[in-house]
């Protein structure tokens, strides 16, 4: 554990899930909150992490924490851990305060790098992976932490409805790759794809 997380965890917020989920809504109000997912989806990771029992969670697109959030109450229930990838300085930073609000410094490792090289130094078994970034990556996302993913494990890619286009080719590969069983979570407006590995 580094002096910087060491320092976090002593000034970070106490956590509760009530005061935890308030922040989460204030975030949603905030005009800056944009690139986020929709509280809809956060109530489903909140869900699927307990349902799994997850310990080990990797979110690649950190963007300001808001996803990051739902995964880490969960979390705070299950006893794991969320990595989180970042590739934009000031949203990292950002993101960083929010973990810090939350109170759930303690269980995110937040990663300031470029994804496709940083997935490939994590290790598997992983209980669940959001993909949440740039949208022509995805499939190279998705091959790169297929092979990490545990059986039962789940792959969620976000805006499968609003971004399409950008990402088709993923789209045609998650619904017909053997490997694993996509189905798409009917109420979220922006679209989320939930891959089970076989």
């Amino acid at each position: 554990m580094t002096a910087l997380v060491v320092l976090l965890a002593l000034f970070a917020a106490p956590y509760t899930e009530a005061g935890a989920r308030a922040h989460l809504e204030a975030m949603r109000k905030d005009s800056r909150r944009g690139m986020s997912i929709d509280p809809v989806d956060g109530e489903y990771f909140y869900r699927i992490t307990q349902e799994l029992k997850a310990k080990r969670v990797l979110e690649i697109g950190t963007s300001i924490g808001y996803s990051s959030g739902w995964f880490a109450m969960a979390l705070k229930k299950t006893g794991g851990r969320l990595i989180t990838l970042e590739i934009d300085p000031d949203r990292q930073a950002e993101a960083k305060r929010t973990f810090e609000t939350l109170g759930v410094s303690d269980i995110v490792d937040t990663r300031l790098c470029n994804a496709l090289f940083e997935v490939m130094k994590i290790d598997g078994p992983l209980d669940i992976v959001f993909i949440d970034a740039w949208k022509p990556d995805y499939l190279k996302y998705y091959g790169l932490v297929l092979p990490k993913v545990r059986s039962g494990g789940v792959i969620l890619a976000h805006n499968t409805k609003n971004a399409a286009g950008p990402m088709a080719e993923f789209l045609a590969k998650i619904q017909n790759d053997p490997a694993v069983k996509t189905v798409f979570l009917p109420e979220s407006i922006q679209g989320l794809s939930i891959s089970t590995k076989r």
